[in-house]
């Protein structure tokens, strides 16, 4: 377990793979992006990477599937409830169903091991602005498991939860409708015309009022509640 210092405004990294090659290919990569980047630290244990979860408070979490024969499903919801960091899974593996599972448990996107360097770095970047990074064809799965109920779990549904949206954040999640679900913030702040940190405020609150999660989340419950409607 190391740890390695951080520049004020980067996003701060904390890598999770037992590893040892795969994370010295990682520190070396996200050290090359400095200072839009950095590594915050790195993790090749369960019990590891749950104490610096607590402890460094990243923004972006690189996350192994496996770690030691220990399924990385299982910190998931640990990471969830102690940190507000984002989750980019990062695997070797093809189980789809693992994979899936992944993202309703409340990981941001999933890429393979295989991914060119750059695809990584643009990855992080994605998912520390809070955007969806998987495939197309993965994402409508992800969606089809999410409306049928199979998801992680959010708060029932309920007009008092509607009613609680100011008129500026259903607008919001109208143009998340709109954009069905997987524009960049950038495009969405610029549709609405408000600064992209506003936007990221306004999207914090919606979440918490409805009882959700991510972009991701909030686009099936819209869809589901006919939201984007009202």
């Amino acid at each position: 377990m190391t740890f390695m210092g951080a520049e004020v405004q980067s996003i701060r990294v904390l890598l999770v793979d037992d590893h040892p090659t795969t994370l010295w290919g990682l520190e070396r990569l996200i050290e090359g992006a400095s200072p839009r980047m950095t590594v915050a630290g790195t993790a090749s244990t369960f019990e590891d990477a749950q104490a610096w979860l607590v402890a460094l408070v990243p923004d972006v979490v690189v996350l192994d599937m496996d770690l030691g024969g220990r399924s990385s499903l299982e910190l998931l919801p640990f990471i969830g409830e102690r940190s507000c960091a984002r989750v980019l899974v990062l695997t070797g593996g093809r189980d789809q169903a693992l994979l899936d599972q992944a993202m309703l448990l409340g990981a941001r996107g999933v890429l393979n091991k295989s991914a060119p360097a750059q695809q990584v770095l643009d990855a992080i970047d994605a998912v520390h602005r809070g955007e969806v990074w998987l495939d197309c064809k993965d994402l409508g799965r992800v969606f089809s498991q999410l409306v049928q109920g199979r998801g992680a779990p959010h708060n029932d549904p309920a007009a008092t939860d509607h009613a609680r949206l100011t008129a500026r954040e259903r607008r919001i999640v109208g143009c998340v409708v709109e954009q069905s679900g997987g524009t960049s913030s950038a495009a969405l702040a610029d549709c609405l015309c408000i600064a992209e940190h506003t936007l990221r405020n306004h999207l914090s609150t919606i979440y918490q009022k409805l009882g959700v999660r991510n972009r991701l989340e909030l686009y099936v419950y819209a869809m589901k509640h006919h939201l984007g409607e009202q």
